[in-house]
């Protein structure tokens, strides 16, 4: 059963689990488990997607309960009209604050290439990034003696497909358990010593102002323990409250 975090007449918001698709793909036949088929089951109605996450992102993940509150939401979206903040566990030493403001050419699944417009230009991409926390293990890995860790805070103004992930890999601190824009060595090293498989980007937090209601709605969802443990392991806080 999926972990409801926020649900009024017109809209429901899910912590989304890592791993689980939002809905059907091509490019995934034998899955069998969605996160939209899960929720609608679990709620008896039809739900409807206003935005998504990559399947390795967990978070906040929010639905409308109709096509009508779903145009609006799709609306408060395009117009940028919401807060978006992601937690991502990344390699190196982050700076403080930094503003990535680089256009991103469209990623297409290896199937979709064919039918894609080669040509189409980069689409303008921002994203903010700042420093929350640092960590250094004196733990030897490839020619360095000791190998460092940042937590950072990402603020995405725009909404790319893997915008955080390329832009944190732009900046040379690729996100751990990113297999595609990542650093392979690094994701290797918390399987062997964290046992830990997973894409370590979290969408915490969702804010905007209700379409209906004009209520300002603030929604939030769990890191869980296993991040929380991991952050214990690199001399973090292991509590909640501390990454809000």
């Amino acid at each position: 059963m999926l972990n409801i975090l926020f649900q009024d007449e017109y809209y429901v918001a899910i912590d989304k689990p890592s791993g689980l698709l939002v809905h059907r793909s091509f490019l995934d036949k034998h899955e069998t488990q969605f996160a939209m088929q899960m929720l609608r089951d679990q709620l008896g109605q039809h739900v409807f997607p206003v935005h998504r996450l990559d399947r390795p992102t967990s978070g906040v993940l929010l639905f409308a309960l109709s096509s009508e509150a779903a145009r609006k939401m799709n609306e408060v979206f395009a117009n940028h009209q919401m807060t978006k903040r992601y937690l991502a566990l990344v390699r190196g030493f982050a700076p403080e604050h930094r503003l990535v403001d680089r256009p991103l050419k469209e990623e297409l699944d290896k199937i979709a290439d064919k039918f894609a417009d080669q040509n189409k230009a980069p689409q303008e991409a921002q994203t903010e990034f700042r420093c929350l926390r640092q960590a250094v293990l004196s733990i030897p890995l490839g020619k360095y003696p000791s190998i460092r860790y940042s937590l950072v805070e990402c603020y995405p103004k725009t909404g790319r497909k893997h915008q955080i992930r390329r832009h944190l890999n732009y900046l040379a601190y690729p996100i751990i358990g990113d297999v595609n824009h990542g650093d392979n060595q690094h994701n290797h090293f918390f399987w062997q010593h964290f046992n830990l498989q997973r894409l370590m980007l979290f969408a915490q937090q969702l804010s905007f102002t209700h379409p209906y209601t004009d209520e300002y709605i603030h929604l939030e969802a769990p890191l869980g323990d296993t991040a929380l443990e991991v952050f214990k392991r690199l001399g973090w806080p292991d509590e909640e409250q501390a990454y809000l």
